[in-house]
């Protein structure tokens, strides 16, 4: 069970049209990679995965590229060996913000 309170992470995963494949509610602790590998599983196929910076890691990006899918995320500040990155294609990420927009329209879900 997660934990509750303000630190509270809502990982989701959104087709181009902003509607929600899947989500999940993680404690503030649990890190972003963690629950994606998990997100990851329900993925349709897809040409590219739109991901934000904590979600770089080479475990999630080995299983994207299993399914067939090209990772598009920009590498941690921290990395030594930069994955190829389009800031071009990563424009598609608002996708994700503009169905938590939407969810956010709904009182009943923005006040819970």
């Amino acid at each position: 069970m997660p934990a509750g309170g303000r630190t509270t992470k809502i990982p989701a995963l959104t087709d181009c049209d902003c509607r929600p494949i899947a989500f999940m509610l993680t404690g503030g602790q649990v890190a972003d990679c963690t629950a994606g590998a998990t997100l990851l599983n329900e993925m349709p196929p897809a040409r590219i995965l739109y991901g934000d910076k904590g979600y770089d890691s080479n475990a999630i990006r080995r299983q994207v590229e299993t399914g067939g899918t090209m990772p598009n995320i920009p590498p941690k500040a921290n990395r030594r060996w930069k994955n190829c990155f389009s800031p071009v294609l990563y424009r598609g990420r608002n996708a994700i913000e503009r169905m938590f927009c939407r969810l956010k329209d709904f009182r009943r879900v923005a006040t819970r």
